[in-house]
């Protein structure tokens, strides 16, 4: 009845205010660890996931999701697919949830991502790599993407571990040679958090010597500006809730601004920032202690920050074996503090990743051209230039009003899209934020989320997740040991047994059906229906032609349609070919022909209208427009919705 009621107060407040980007108050960030998109979401419907039409075929001839195994691997089979990792049914249903899979550093990674081929992560990485879950197996995850706007081309950061992409969440940059950020401090590509830098050599990694022949790295602390200092020069309250067993999650913690000493006083602006930043409570009820309690009181008062950083426990942080279900209820904790808020219809969550955790993800990360300033860096394993990042995908979505529905958002995006989403929210409301650290590949390229948000539609009626597992916690001394008790009641049902030589890929890369509308601009990887009025683009026998859309855009394969960039390099490139899945290709004229006669097509989003999208026809100018009787270019442009279909 309570969450009944602020739903309906939240409906009326936001039909009074008319709601905008400025009628919001509060921003919150909350990541976790350590998990990939495939790894979470590969089966999920209606996202760029197993079924991508647009996977990489690479230079033998097989999609990227033929991962290459030798010998050294197997000799049952010359690949591994993505696997499920409970096939084997059993304990292994529990036991797997504190499996742990690969490397998460900078010369793994990019040793898995193979200079492009991607097929490398059973041999350069590990074949644990591979494995993923269902929706049996993290259920709040998969629910939470049912309700609000999952991101399916959010990328990490850095191709690196947790401190490099929680440095570049917190401050913008990791200080790449020839970015914005002007430091002998970096550039940060490992967890160091010692005082002096680390010395990475190729000869290190292949012998194991202690000759040093390599640049510095992560030259700890670091100088450069956070985006708290930026709030407090522009008195913009924040706070960061983290707990007090923190895994080193705060970024913040890596700059020398932030390391208290006896120099700071009570009333100096620096106390202040560090107070706002650093602060832990010890007090409070176990798996909450750390100023978890205290966000959600402040959430129930209606008083969070403007902008506000939320860093759990180690032990309910998802990064293995830390597990999913125990993650799965701070997610849910936080998500049910916002949605019971008094302020909810003026909050905004949004919920991301740091890294992979060494776990696999098949899409080719979007990065930038070689050689792009503070982008573009020497490997120290393979003494090769190689981008620094963005790089695999990562689990991401937004909790809000303005968010329901199950959409999916398709905009490439990274930690400093969070950021630049602060920017555009505190423009809103006439507050000059702008991080000087972001670099400008980065700004051109990257999403500021805010296609994310619908705020013409609002649905701010409560949404009831799963139950889930209550961490386990030590009732004497309020620790919480999730993982220890997986470990040792689960200890031979832990390691699932890789499937060499027994996939079947039809199995393997099957997906679940359903559909989700589009939101942002659109991207390469996913069967998309064009609907106009309850009309839609179909193929006819091999004629162009339409059909009603509703409700057959779940089940009817003559309306999928797959989009081929032309130029795949810009993150904002809108023009594509058009094609069936039997690789016919929609005509200038409208008929349907091979590759070689296509025509392009500038699918473009509306900005003021979100999920609204214009299709035109780049040589004549004209618009595609859908009739009761058959598709036609017109003048005037006609409104559009794009849903990306599984089944």
């Amino acid at each position: 009845m309570i969450s009944f009621l602020l739903s309906i107060v939240a409906f009326f407040s936001v039909a009074a205010l008319g709601a905008s980007l400025a009628d919001i108050d509060h921003v919150v960030l909350f990541m976790q660890e350590n998990r990939a998109f495939d790894h979470y979401f590969g089966t999920l419907y209606g996202v760029r996931g197993f079924a991508d039409p647009n996977a990489q075929i690479n230079a033998n001839g097989r999609s990227v999701f033929y991962q290459q195994v030798n010998a050294s691997l197997s000799n049952a089979t010359d690949y591994l697919l993505p696997w499920y990792i409970n096939a084997q049914g059993g304990e292994f249903l529990n036991g797997t949830q504190c499996m742990d899979a690969g490397s998460n550093g900078f010369g793994s990674n990019h040793a898995a991502f193979g200079n492009g081929s991607n097929d490398l992560w059973a041999l350069q990485n590990t074949p644990q790599s591979l494995a993923y879950f269902k929706r049996q197996d993290i259920p709040i995850q998969f629910a939470i993407t049912d309700a609000w706007t999952v991101g399916d081309m959010y990328q990490q950061g850095v191709v690196a571990s947790t401190n490099p992409n929680r440095v570049l969440w917190q401050s913008g940059s990791i200080n790449i040679p020839g970015g914005n950020v002007n430091s002998t401090q970096g550039p940060v590509l490992d967890n160091n958090v010692t005082p002096g830098c680390d010395t990475l050599s190729l000869e290190n990694y292949l012998t194991g010597a202690t000759v040093n022949t390599y640049q510095n790295i992560s030259c700890f602390p670091f100088d450069w500006r956070t985006v708290n200092e930026y709030l407090q020069d522009l008195n913009v309250s924040y706070w960061v809730y983290q707990a007090c067993d923190n895994f080193g999650d705060n970024g913040l913690t890596s700059f020398a601004r932030y390391i208290w000493d006896s120099s700071n006083t009570v009333n100096d602006t620096v106390n202040d920032l560090v107070i706002r930043s650093m602060t832990m409570d010890w007090t409070g009820s176990g798996a909450w202690s750390g100023g978890l309690d205290h966000f959600k009181a402040d959430a129930a008062a209606g008083t969070l920050p403007t902008v506000s950083w939320i860093i759990g426990p180690a032990e309910l942080s998802e990064h293995p074996p830390y597990t999913p279900r125990q993650g799965a209820w701070l997610q849910k904790e936080v998500i049910n503090a916002v949605q019971n808020s008094p302020k909810y219809n003026k909050t905004i969550l949004i919920i991301s990743f740091d890294e992979t955790g060494g776990w696999a993800d098949h899409v080719i990360p979007f990065h930038s051209p070689e050689g792009t300033p503070g982008e573009w860096i020497n490997n120290p394993f393979t003494n090769t230039s190689t981008f620094s990042g963005p790089g695999f995908r990562l689990p991401f979505y937004a909790i809000s009003p303005y968010s329901r529905g199950g959409n999916v958002f398709t905009e490439p995006a990274d930690h400093t899209s969070q950021i630049m989403f602060v920017e555009k929210f505190l423009a809103a409301k006439g507050i000059d934020f702008k991080s000087a650290e972001i670099n400008t590949w980065r700004r051109e390229h990257m999403s500021d989320l805010t296609a994310m948000f619908d705020f013409s539609t609002i649905d701010p009626s409560y949404y009831t997740l799963p139950e889930g597992e209550t961490p386990y916690q030590d009732a004497l001394t309020g620790l919480l040991y999730g993982a220890e008790f997986c470990e040792f009641k689960y200890a031979g049902s832990i390691h699932a047994q890789v499937p060499y030589g027994k996939q079947n890929a039809t199995i393997e890369l099957a997906v679940e059906a359903g559909f989700r509308s589009v939101r942002g601009s659109i991207t390469e990887g996913r069967y998309l229906v064009f609907e106009s009025a309850s009309l839609a683009l179909a193929d006819c026998a091999g004629a162009l032609a339409v059909s009603s859309s509703q409700p057959r855009k779940q089940t009817d394969p003559s309306q999928r349609w797959i989009i081929h960039a032309i130029d795949s390099t810009m993150a904002t490139a809108t023009v594509f070919k058009i094609s069936t899945p039997a690789g016919q290709y929609i005509t200038s004229a409208l008929g349907l022909t091979d590759v070689s006669r296509a025509g392009t097509w500038n699918i473009t989003h509306a900005a003021e209208s979100v999920g609204t999208y214009w299709v035109q026809e780049t040589g004549s100018g004209m618009y595609l427009t859908l009739t009761d009787a058959e598709p036609v270019l017109g003048t005037d442009p006609a409104p559009f919705k794009l849903f990306s279909v599984t089944f």
